[in-house]
């Protein structure tokens, strides 16, 4: 047992990526009812990536001599994971899945999934969930997630490979594990932010 503080020991740093662009395009039409736009929901999570895209020379540069490989367990992340390493096999995590997107039950409207996605991600944050996880059981996830990052980021570098909305909402519990974010790139398809260990205050 090493008597070393949790300062004093090396963690990290902590690399996580939001995924590259699906194949199932959010822009394209036709139009869906809420009912509709639930399946295609759940067609985007069972999802890959688009083809005609490689991961970015910045974030594979990132990675590059990365220690641990983790992904959530969605295709779409996974293939992130693999692509931006060069062909390495994330350790996957359901924990580290999208925060669900249940659509307000407009009976007469249709909308585009990417208007769906606006509008049903306001009515989650709102207490709207339909039958999945309400954003209250999220954000415990995202604690418990965090928990996890700063577990695994023990003696070695550790790159997640994620989501954009879930990815947002590890911020603050990495900054109360003593994560501080040295680079934020955004929330883009292939974007990543940096964190490295400074301890709690």
């Amino acid at each position: 047992m090493s008597d070393k503080t949790d300062h004093q020991r090396k963690r990290g740093p902590i690399i996580v990526s939001r995924h590259g662009r699906p194949a199932l395009n959010r822009s394209a039409g036709p139009k869906l009812n809420w009912k509709e736009y639930r399946d295609w929901w759940d067609r985007y999570e069972a999802g890959s990536l688009a083809e005609d895209q490689a991961a970015p020379k910045k974030l594979k540069d990132a990675v590059a001599e990365i220690d641990l490989v983790l992904s959530s367990v969605r295709p779409r992340a996974v293939e992130t994971a693999t692509w931006a390493t060069e062909g390495r096999e994330p350790e996957q995590h359901a924990v580290f899945n999208e925060a669900p997107l249940p659509p307000p039950r407009f009976k007469t409207r249709r909308y585009l999934p990417k208007t769906w996605n606006i509008l049903a991600r306001t009515a989650w944050l709102r207490g709207h969930k339909l039958d999945g996880e309400s954003v209250t059981e999220a954000r415990e996830r995202a604690a418990e997630a965090a928990q996890v990052l700063h577990d695994k980021a023990e003696n070695q570098s550790v790159y997640l490979a994620a989501h954009g909305w879930f990815n947002r909402m590890l911020r603050r519990p990495l900054k109360k594990l003593g994560w501080v974010c040295v680079y934020d790139g955004g929330d883009k398809y292939w974007s990543f932010r940096v964190y490295e260990y400074r301890g709690k205050s």
